[in-house]
């Protein structure tokens, strides 16, 4: 399995610096850029496009809830034509800065709350497929692996778009596929553990779960994180492991 490496990044805002985007872009694959409403400010995201385009990297879209405060972590009961119109505002808001440095959106990853509401609701699963759709042209979504990912293939494909699927590096996964809550023990690897599970995923499509059970994943793409140093280096790292 050849497994590319996606990174949230871009979530800087005015005077407030938000992880180590330039010393993580060099090893990234994919940035998933901010679009200004949990983080990210017009000046930041020109910046980190031409951080992308320095480094070849794919740009994909990171939208959100309208939530600077609470950084888009939080729920909000809206209604599916307002989720639609977030995701076409912020998708087009990045596209047009893009297009300036000569860079194309290729792809649109939801950020906290709504990512986790698109994969626990098929309502907002689907309406923000067709968000995208209605895009003019062609832009896949990203998404989690789960063992449901033909069925959520197979809705974006009757919708008339393309999926990647991403595992996540550094965190544990329940018997149903699930990433473990991080109020549970494990939630969270170590360095050693989480080098371990992007091997085994990387060579068997497979990962361990918190029970000691085998799941196979479809993942086209891995989910790390640059926050710090430490995690800067761990993404180098993994960057060695599957190369």
């Amino acid at each position: 399995m050849s497994l590319l490496l996606n990174c949230d990044l871009g979530e800087s805002f005015g005077n407030w610096t938000m992880g180590m985007d330039a010393a993580v872009m060099p090893h990234i694959d994919q940035a998933n850029i901010a679009c200004g409403f949990h983080a990210g400010d017009p000046l930041i995201m020109q910046h980190t496009l031409a951080l992308a385009k320095t480094h070849g990297v794919a740009v994909g879209a990171h939208p959100a809830y309208p939530d600077l405060v609470g950084f888009g972590r939080r729920s909000m009961n809206i209604s599916k034509a307002e989720l639609k119109a977030m995701i076409s505002y912020q998708l087009s808001a990045l596209e047009g800065m893009a297009a300036s440095q000569g860079l194309t959106v290729e792809y649109l990853k939801p950020h906290g709350a709504m990512y986790n509401d698109m994969m626990a609701k098929t309502e907002n699963r689907l309406a923000i497929m067709e968000a995208i759709a209605e895009h003019h042209r062609p832009v896949k979504l990203m998404l989690q692996a789960t063992p449901q990912w033909q069925s959520h293939q197979d809705e974006a494909q009757k919708i008339g778009i393309e999926c990647l699927f991403e595992a996540f590096a550094d965190r544990c996964y329940d018997d149903d596929g699930k990433l473990l809550a991080r109020s549970k023990p494990g939630a969270v690897h170590d360095k050693e553990t989480m080098l371990a599970q992007v091997i085994q995923l990387a060579k068997k499509g497979t990962i361990t779960t918190v029970s000691g059970h085998t799941l196979e994943l479809q993942a086209d793409t891995l989910c790390v994180h640059g926050d710090n140093a430490e995690g800067v280096a761990a993404i180098a790292s993994i960057r060695e492991a599957i190369s």
